[in-house]
């Protein structure tokens, strides 16, 4: 993005008509042309960030019991925990998030989050997308207004440079509570060939494909037996190739071949290739897992994964798959599972992305739809609390031990300098290069406004 004044113009992918029609008043204050190309070259090779991990913590995590403990609250609203002093002076976490407090002068942490919804649904439609229109409520009813793409989609739309390769991959199942599917995961009017190329990773079998339900006769329980999967795949790639077929198929199917097909590609998911301490260093459980497969995504060059801590929102007690949304037996549930698997799997990516060189050019985002409430429940559980919550992000030119606003003394409001996800994402954005002419051009309405602290 080349900035003059407070005026910004696109600077990758070529100018607009509006920008070339500028040209000729640059030239009053000395600039030709050949000037204005040179500055955008040199402004588009300066955008810090070329890719994102987005790390979804679905269900909500409590921001009390992570980056925002309140020790001198009452009982019923502190918890049990008690604050520990990270490597960023005045910036205390939770003790459960030892690893992570190592590290926060790697981190960036907002304080001041909020949004307008406590519904599972809506919330995870304003977070992944920026708005809450065309959200669905957990109850069923749509919200007015046209449902905005997800983050993701819009970074594969305007960044993406090759259509056989994914450039935004959803690491985890669709995002639902029982089977009630949220909105705001697709990509919406940019059109389907921009939603996320799904993938999952389970300890025991690996790579789980759903996409490849789109070929015939293969299913992803295929994968399962790796070399039989393998041979077929090959086998049927050659026969495409020389077929002519290949160029027939959609992009889902060149993103679904392309992914298990090519050797390049089948060495980025084979996460045998890393060596057993760097496993172990992530987690050898489904999350940690997918932490390290992002890692060689984005190192192969795919541009936005979200790694999904869950696809349903409720803890395995409760019928889930592990998510976050614990109103009862939290805090057990809590310190035995959750606060250690992530402490550890975040701490590792960052340390991974760090000693790789691509922690500059990789942004790494952590939150969930809301928070928690302050004030315990009657099940020693917290519910849902949207007016208040907490997350942080890394890496890509995010000014590392920043921490902006702060929430009243128990943790219910925020104090100072209220932030919502769409400023976060529009920060985001920013990084990647990505602004209000891009959006606009795409017939999209700019989100958020970049908070300037982090930059």
């Amino acid at each position: 993005m080349l900035r003059i004044g407070r005026q910004r113009v696109r600077t990758c992918g070529g100018m607009s008509r509006r920008e070339l029609l500028r040209v000729g008043g640059l030239s009053v204050a000395g600039l030709t042309l050949s000037d204005l190309l040179r500055i955008q070259a040199q402004a588009s090779e300066s955008t810090p960030a070329k890719s994102v991990i987005l790390l979804w913590l679905w269900g909500g995590p409590s921001h009390l019991e992570t980056y925002d403990p309140k020790p001198a609250a009452p009982l019923e609203y502190r918890g049990p925990y008690a604050p520990i002093a990270t490597s960023v002076p005045g910036l205390p976490f939770c003790e459960l998030l030892p690893q992570l407090a190592t590290r926060a002068d790697r981190l960036a942490v907002l304080r001041s989050l909020h949004h307008s919804s406590n519904d599972h649904g809506i919330a995870g439609t304003i977070s992944l997308t920026g708005s809450a229109e065309g959200a669905v409520s957990l109850g069923g009813q749509t919200l007015p207004g046209r449902l905005q793409p997800t983050h993701g989609s819009i970074v594969s739309r305007i960044l993406g440079d090759d259509a056989s390769r994914a450039a935004f991959v959803a690491l985890g199942g669709k995002l639902h509570q029982g089977k009630k599917a949220i909105a705001g995961e697709t990509a919406g009017i940019l059109g389907t060939q921009y939603d996320a190329f799904r993938l999952d990773y389970d300890p025991e079998t690996g790579v789980k494909a759903p996409s490849l339900d789109l070929l015939d006769g293969l299913s992803a329980s295929g994968i399962d037996d790796r070399r039989r999967l393998r041979d077929r795949l090959e086998s049927m790639a050659e026969r495409l190739h020389a077929s002519g077929a290949m160029e027939r198929l959609d992009r889902n199917y060149r993103q679904a071949f392309s992914l298990l097909t090519t050797p390049e590609a089948r060495n980025v998911y084979e996460l045998s290739r890393e060596s057993e301490a760097l496993r172990r260093r992530y987690g050898r459980f489904r999350f940690g897992e997918c932490c390290l497969l992002a890692r060689r995504m984005v190192e192969a060059g795919v541009r936005f994964v979200q790694v999904n801590w869950s696809s349903h929102v409720e803890s395995e007690e409760d019928t889930g798959d592990g998510g976050w949304d614990m109103h009862d037996r939290y805090f057990q549930i809590f310190q035995t599972r959750h606060a250690w698997m992530f402490d550890q799997a975040a701490s590792a990516l960052l340390d991974d992305l760090a000693e790789r060189g691509l922690l500059e050019e990789t942004i790494v985002v952590a939150i969930g739809e809301f928070g928690r409430t302050p004030k315990i429940n009657d099940k020693a559980g917290r519910d849902h609390w949207n007016q208040c919550y907490s997350g942080w992000l890394a890496g890509g030119g995010i000014r590392p031990g920043a921490v902006v606003g702060t929430s009243d003394r128990f943790a219910e409001l925020p104090a100072s300098r209220p932030v919502t996800p769409a400023d976060l994402f529009a920060t985001v954005h920013r990084q990647l290069g990505i602004g209000a002419a891009e959006l606009t051009e795409l017939g999209l309405t700019p989100q958020g406004e970049a908070i300037e602290e982090l930059l």
